[in-house]
């Protein structure tokens, strides 16, 4: 069974930089370890920092590398990302 994996941006609410630093390494951690999805809490708050994940999850580059993503609505304040890993292999040859 593939990993799932969570990453809570909570503690990173207010560091620009961290926050996309983070992202990335998730991203990373889910390529390697060839994950089912990654769920990325940003929290409910304002709304802000959900969608500066939106912004980021919405950049070309990155978009190539997730299958699709769904946005929790609700009491969760979630992100999900999933990845199809031999659909995402065939495209990159």
């Amino acid at each position: 069974m593939a990993a799932r994996l969570t990453l809570d941006l909570h503690p990173l609410f207010n560091r620009g930089q961290q926050i996309e630093a983070a992202l990335d390494a998730a991203f990373a951690e889910a390529e390697s370890t060839r994950a089912s999805d990654l769920t990325i809490i940003p929290g409910k708050g304002s709304g802000q920092l959900k969608q500066r994940v939106i912004r980021y999850l919405d950049r070309p580059e990155v978009k190539a590398r997730y299958h699709r993503r769904e946005v929790l609505e609700g009491n969760s304040g979630r992100v999900v990302v999933h990845f199809r890993w031999r659909g995402l292999r065939d495209r990159r040859r």
